[in-house]
């Protein structure tokens, strides 16, 4: 079993074919009129403490004057950081956020003085595949299931609050984490402080706030300055980041729209890494989202074959009519 986060691994690109792509059709997702801009695109918020997170899409719906939003992860109240925001159509890409994998900094208080050897060797005892149940205080049924945690690194410590960072896949329950290290410690423990850093492909680096989202709506109602809001609201495609990529045919792209399998002959180019049964993006050649897809063949078998299904459809992101209809 690999340990590594989805965000380390690193993956080749593999050309079956070469053929242009026609302009007059779809637009590269950065160039997408202002409106289509908001309707395909991706906040990447720092979340306040507070508020719930279903309060602060309500607040960004409100903000956009949109019908439609959802997050990639609930955050508790009192938990803040990285909280992706999918706006109407782009909501369709929030099953990409759910499948990629978080990243917190947590301090952890014990109830009473502890060496910091004994933590960290008690800390280092959950990296891997564990078994948790949800916490009471839970928003998913309180059934035992398993969960990867694929790094655990200690950072500092002063007998009784214990900071860390946690790599892990989604669903894990940090506060769930602690109280379990206390229970192995034989003095307990619970989870003081918690901060998502990473959410799939979005992490600290770009991260804005509700007031940057504000002033960026004012500037471009009152001004008419776009800038501002296309930096805060990234294009969907920007949540696809870690899934593997195939990138397809013009002549295939209205197919998929309305609901076919990807065949062989479409495929232009493909991410290395593809297993069978995993999910995959499914690209236009000017990076834009067509669908999310059940791969059927590894990457290997979809280099070399020349017929055959290689993807079944999950979710279609882009909207019938975008290409022409070529078959």
């Amino acid at each position: 079993m690999s340990l590594r986060p989805p965000w380390e691994i690193n993956r080749n690109i593999i050309v079956r074919a070469e053929e242009e792509t026609d302009p007059s059709f779809g637009c590269p997702p950065e160039q997408r009129p202002i409106e289509e801009h908001i309707r395909f695109g991706v906040i990447n918020l720092d979340k306040p403490p507070g508020p719930t997170s279903h309060e602060v899409v309500s607040w960004i719906k409100r903000i956009l004057e949109l019908e439609r939003a959802g997050h990639g992860g609930t955050l508790d109240p009192k938990v803040t950081g990285v909280l992706p925001i999918a706006l109407e159509e782009a909501t369709k890409v929030v099953q990409a956020l759910l499948e990629s994998g978080k990243e917190y900094i947590c301090i952890m208080r014990t109830h009473g003085e502890e060496r910091e050897e004994k933590v960290i060797e008690v800390l280092k005892l959950f990296e891997g595949r564990i078994y948790q149940r949800p916490p009471i205080r839970a928003s998913v049924k309180r059934r035992l299931r398993t969960r990867t945690i694929y790094r655990i690194e200690y950072l500092e410590g002063d007998g009784r609050n214990w900071l860390f960072k946690v790599a892990c896949e989604s669903g894990t329950y940090i506060r769930k984490l602690c109280f379990d290290a206390g229970e192995i410690l034989g003095i307990g423990a619970h989870m003081h402080e918690l901060r998502r850093v990473r959410s799939g492909p979005f992490n600290e680096a770009e991260l804005y706030t509700l007031y940057d989202l504000i002033d960026a709506v004012g500037l471009l109602r009152e001004e008419g300055d776009e800038r501002p809001l296309r930096r805060v609201v990234k294009p969907m495609e920007s949540a696809l980041r870690l899934l593997p990529k195939i990138w397809i045919r013009d002549s295939a792209v209205e197919a998929i729209c309305s609901g076919a399998s990807l065949a062989v002959p479409g495929i232009l180019r493909l991410e290395s890494g593809i297993v069978k049964g995993s999910t995959v993006a499914v690209l236009t050649q000017k990076g834009e989202g067509v669908a999310l897809m059940r791969a059927e063949m590894p990457d290997e078998q979809m280099a070399e074959a020349e017929r055959g299904i290689a993807a079944t459809p999950l979710r279609v992101l882009m909207p019938r009519g975008t290409y022409p209809r070529m078959w």
